[in-house]
């Protein structure tokens, strides 16, 4: 609870996954891909609640031994390639009988966020009085390097050329580790991010976000360097 607001944290970690199989479970520095999120957010000093949402039971196993509630298994209507997370997201707000005023969203993809961003989103956000906060971090390329290329020839974004790079400015990514906001704003707006959104800065070194082999393997370096 941060100034008598209380907080739910949602991990939603469903078992199907097309772009690499079993990712959720997959073994991370001798851990569960999943348990780094239950593991950071088990030392947050703001959230009152956590709470695992998947339909799998070999996840709801793993949650249970690292110290999670998953009072419910999803329904397979909400675990298909197509649901929405805010659907998983309100679909567990309604199951839950307590009474929230900021929910977070805490995907298991993003292992290298810590308690220290969690805390430090949740912080921000609500002493500088915004809606909502979405962790984001810097590309590190100059924005006049982006390109189109879907007509099978390169189209440039921006038609400046020759700029230092010092000059450029600079664009930043979803990195897709924290998603946080107020619920009765959230279930209004149908989406994290508004122009009333607070950006939450991350490094890259804690910013990757699981999608491939090559993102897992990238993980593991930077776990065993931190």
């Amino acid at each position: 609870m941060i100034n008598n607001k209380k907080i739910i944290a949602i991990i939603t970690a469903r078992g199907g996954s097309k772009s690499l199989k079993n990712k959720n479970i997959m073994i991370l520095d001798g851990h569960p891909l999943v348990s780094w999120s239950i593991r950071e957010a088990k030392k947050s000093k703001y959230i009152d609640k956590l709470i695992l949402s998947t339909d799998d039971r070999k996840i709801i196993k793993i949650a249970e031994n690292y110290g999670c509630e998953i009072p419910f298994k999803r329904p397979k209507y909400l675990s298909t390639d197509k649901t929405k997370t805010l659907d998983v997201i309100f679909h567990t707000l309604e199951k839950i009988k307590e009474k929230f005023d900021y929910v977070l969203l805490l995907q298991p993809t993003s292992p290298l966020r810590t308690v220290y961003d969690i805390d430090s989103a949740i912080n921000e956000c609500i002493s500088k009085k915004r809606p909502s906060c979405v962790s984001v971090c810097n590309f590190e390329k100059s924005a006049y390097w982006l390109v189109d290329v879907t007509q099978k020839s390169i189209i440039p974004f921006y038609k400046k050329k020759h700029i230092r790079r010092q000059k450029t400015p600079k664009i930043y990514y979803y990195n897709g580790a924290i998603y946080f906001a107020e619920i009765s704003w959230l279930k209004k707006k149908q989406d994290f991010v508004s122009t009333e959104t607070l950006p939450y800065i991350m490094p890259f070194s804690r910013s990757v976000d699981i999608d491939s082999i090559e993102d897992f393997k990238l993980a593991e370096y930077f776990m065993k360097d931190r």
